[in-house]
């Protein structure tokens, strides 16, 4: 099965196992929500970590039922991630999740190398879209960890999007090389890089996708666009996944479409044992629902 919208995730999630998703500092409403809908919708098992008192106050304040739900008490947000992550390691969880605590403590503990999560050389975030202004899901990395990607990294970042899409069943996913303009500027890191990056693809060294960049946003997403500026691609207006040049860009992008292209957003860290679960605290209860989806249609 291809995924081609994110309500398309669902289906495929459901002809899983129901996963154990271990939540750390679980104490968020918009959170709990969201588990809440995603347990009754047979996708994930929640074991929640974090203070007790307060995750229980949330439920009854929202009038969610958490009889069914296992919830350790850990008040302090540090253990609590140590707690999730030496669950998936014993195998007392398939998902591990971030809730109200910092990014950095909560992937500082997927990070560790005696006691973390890693299994590729790099973890990156990698988010979906559905937008009514595009004719399918759109992936967008990375926004939301590696601040200023080298050359390096973007090519893991790209693995690790590869990997995430295969699994999505689309199997040579097309992916756009973002920067402000088309043309390799030496001024310009971005244009330097995506050119780089084409490169790779085309000798065969970068492999699984179609690379091409650089390529200004409208083109990438606009075949009319890409037209008009005289641009020949198999990538240009059929992209899967564009990389953002850095967190920067990438931060906007993700936003932009969020909170003023009202998209439906999708999004999972990748290169690690599991599927992490990173979404932001102003992330919508739908956006977090989405996100779990998305995880559990992973494994």
């Amino acid at each position: 099965m291809q995924v081609k919208k994110i309500q398309d995730l669902i289906g495929q999630a459901s002809g899983n196992a129901v996963r154990r998703l271990a939540v750390a500092a679980a104490q968020d409403p918009d959170l709990i929500e969201a588990l809440i809908r995603a347990m009754k919708a047979g996708f994930i098992s929640p074991l929640l970590i974090g203070n007790k008192t307060e995750i229980i106050k949330i439920a009854e304040s929202a009038e969610l039922n958490l009889s069914q739900v296992e919830i350790i008490h850990e008040p302090d947000a540090f253990r609590a991630c140590e707690l999730s992550v030496r669950l998936v390691r014993q195998g007392h969880a398939d998902l591990i999740m971030k809730g109200h605590v910092s990014t950095s403590i909560f992937i500082k503990h997927i990070l560790d190398k005696e006691n973390g999560l890693m299994q590729g050389n790099l973890l990156s975030h990698v988010a979906f879209f559905e937008t009514q202004y595009y004719h399918k899901m759109l992936g967008i990395t990375d926004a939301a960890l590696n601040i200023s990607p080298g050359l390096d990294d973007k090519i893991e970042i790209i693995n690790n999007a590869v990997s995430t899409c295969k699994k999505l069943g689309i199997m040579n996913p097309k992916i756009g090389i973002l920067a402000a303009v088309e043309v390799v500027n030496e001024k310009m890191e971005a244009t330097v890089h995506a050119a780089r990056l084409k490169s790779l693809n085309r000798e065969g060294r970068l492999k699984g996708c179609i690379v091409d960049g650089p390529l200004a946003l409208d083109n990438a997403i606009s075949a009319a666009a890409a037209k008009h500026k005289g641009i020949v691609s198999d990538v240009a207006g059929d992209a899967d996944v564009l990389v953002a040049p850095d967190i920067n860009s990438g931060n906007i992008l993700y936003k932009s479409l969020s909170f003023l292209g009202g998209a439906s957003v999708a999004a999972v860290v990748a290169g690690a044992r599991v599927p992490v679960v990173l979404t932001s605290r102003s992330d919508s209860d739908s956006n977090k629902f989405y996100s779990i989806v998305l995880a559990a249609a992973l494994l």
